[in-house]
């Protein structure tokens, strides 16, 4: 629901969100959580002020979503606190339809501990506590923190380029976490909770079924990858965004970025070795994952590895399979749908895979995206018994793209950008956060778009993300972790002048206006001659070797 200034019904200044969302939030349709206020969030405690224009978030919204989780994350917390004091809840990562929260105990983290902490979560639910922010000094904040001994949360609001900061409390128990949150706990009912090792699943609704909790969903091999990410995070002895600024301004990022670039190194060095190993099994690699994942620089520098195992790779676009305009899928709002499995001539792809591998020869087509038309192309291409296929694209786990290769030929890898770096212990770095601030830099960077036009087009890129790439993470065969755990101290320089300038009055304005508050948290690493002219990241802030 949204309005607008001196159309419509009038609104009094001194009234809060809250009894603006109660005067409207029917019942059986999705919980309003917060609003937009000039398109900025704004939590329901908040009073309506000044404006231009309101607009509700309810559950339905990806806003509404992370507010109602970080809610509920803060309700676990709040119960672990009051049953087992001397444990401590570490807000990881997301998989399994949920998200992994580890808790750092003397004790084994047990079924029945488990159950134990659901149950105090619903009694805390049917009590309906209040949930209040209170705004304070930054130093007073601070002080609360130290005295409480997190110290990580401390220099965290200490860094904030704020002189006030926000404390939710419940009761006595207070915490800072980065966003709003509902106004009571009698709203936290969706929820469950699955014994994990270490620690407990938390499982809340999504945007598209805002009243059901997800099933669980088993994702092994997504989840090892995921905590791979976390022991890098340990050997670079860097958890929190706090440890990385105290190495930038102590001088001593050089290390940072030269350790995480070496296990990058490894890892890739570790999958050309087994590539190699079962050269005359695997013949077509296949690379995929989301938007910004740097997979085109991850299949340059597993071609240069696979070389030095005395192997030749030889690799071949998917973008020349394109179907012509008139042949390809359309979305619902007409728009051309180049995601679309469709879009793609996946039989002819087929018929030359099958001849490659095979020993023949084939005349590769060549794509006018100009025309919009497939052309006959002038590169003939055939390889030896002993050079694999690379193929990079987003349809590659995708079974449907390469039917007609046995699936004991094929090699399959994902790769995306899990974040290593929590702000806090309680507060995560979301993964599209920091996929997005890549792809913002990189479009400004080399295809001269604003950061408008990026946080425009996002939405319909998570889309197809959604339905093309994630739900065939588990048919990799391998996972590669491209995050780097310093980047976003790079990024920064690059993303913050981009997003001041996405005009308060778009609604594109509130995510942008998030992103920087996020952004602010770093300190700044200015001098990039320490970062190698191959890392992937060079493939969103230029001078990489593999772009000229």
């Amino acid at each position: 629901m949204r309005w607008e200034k001196g159309m419509g019904r009038e609104i009094p200044a001194e009234m809060t969100l809250l009894e603006l969302a109660q005067a409207v939030q029917k019942k059986g349709e999705p919980l309003i959580v917060a609003a937009r206020v000039d398109n900025v969030l704004r939590d329901l405690q908040t009073p309506v002020g000044d404006f231009h224009t309101i607009e509700l978030v309810d559950t339905r919204s990806e806003f509404g979503r992370r507010i109602y989780r970080r809610s509920v994350v803060f309700l676990l917390i709040m119960a672990v606190r009051e049953l087992y004091p001397e444990a401590e809840v570490v807000v990881q990562f997301t998989a399994h339809k949920g998200l992994y929260c580890a808790i750092q105990s003397p004790f084994d983290v047990t079924e029945s501990v488990v159950r134990e902490l659901e149950q105090r979560m619903r009694e805390i639910v049917a009590e309906n506590r209040p949930i209040v922010k209170k705004r304070l000094q930054r130093e007073e904040v601070v002080q609360l923190f130290k005295k409480s001994e997190q110290i990580e949360k401390a220099n965290l609001v200490m860094s904030l380029e704020t002189e006030k900061a926000s404390l939710y409390y419940c009761g006595e128990f207070y915490d800072y976490l980065f966003g709003p949150m509902v106004s009571a706990t009698g709203v936290l009912d969706k929820f469950a909770l699955d014994a994990m090792p270490g620690g407990v699943l938390l499982r809340t609704p999504e945007p598209s079924a805002p009243e059901i909790v997800p099933a669980f969903k088993e994702q092994p091999k997504f989840g090892s990858i995921l905590m791979e990410a976390e022991r890098w995070a340990s050997v670079l002895h860097c958890d929190y965004v706090s440890d990385l600024n105290r190495y930038i301004r102590r001088g001593e990022v050089a290390d940072i970025i030269h350790v995480s670039e070496a296990l990058h190194e490894k890892k890739i060095a570790e999958i050309a070795d087994h590539i190699a190993s079962n050269i005359k099994e695997l013949r077509l690699i296949l690379i995929a994952g989301p938007s910004s994942s740097g997979k085109t620089s991850f299949a340059q520098r597993l071609r240069i590895q696979l070389r030095v195992n005395g192997i030749e790779p030889v690799s071949i676009s998917l973008d020349d399979y394109f179907r012509n305009w008139e042949d390809t899928p359309r979305t619902k709002d007409g728009a051309y749908d180049f995601e679309n499995i469709g879009a793609l001539d996946v039989e002819l792809f087929n018929d030359h895979l099958v001849r490659l591998l095979n020993g023949e020869e084939v005349i590769l087509p060549h794509y006018n995206f100009l025309t919009g038309k497939r052309e006959v192309g002038s590169e003939h291409l055939s390889i030896a018994p002993t050079s694999p296929l690379i193929v990079e694209g987003i349809h590659g786990l995708n079974e449907a793209l390469t039917a007609s290769v046995p699936r004991g030929k094929k090699y399959k890898i994902y790769i995306s950008a899990l974040t290593q770096l929590n702000i806090d212990a309680h507060n995560r770095i979301p993964t599209t956060d920091a996929r997005l601030l890549r792809r913002m830099v990189r479009d400004y960077q080399f295809r001269g778009a604003y950061a408008l036009k990026t946080l425009r087009q996002w939405p319909d890129v998570r889309a197809g993300e959604e339905k093309n790439i994630f739900p065939f993470q588990e048919e990799a065969d391998a996972m590669f972790n491209s995050a780097l755990i310093y980047e976003l101290a790079v990024l920064k320089r690059y993303a913050v002048p981009l997003l001041e300038m996405v005009p308060r009055d778009v609604p594109e304005y509130t995510k942008a206006n998030r992103l920087l508050d996020f952004c602010r948290c770093f300190s700044d690493i200015t001098e990039e001659y320490d970062i190698p002219n191959n890392s992937l990241l060079r493939e969103f802030i230029g001078k990489s070797i593999f772009f000229k």
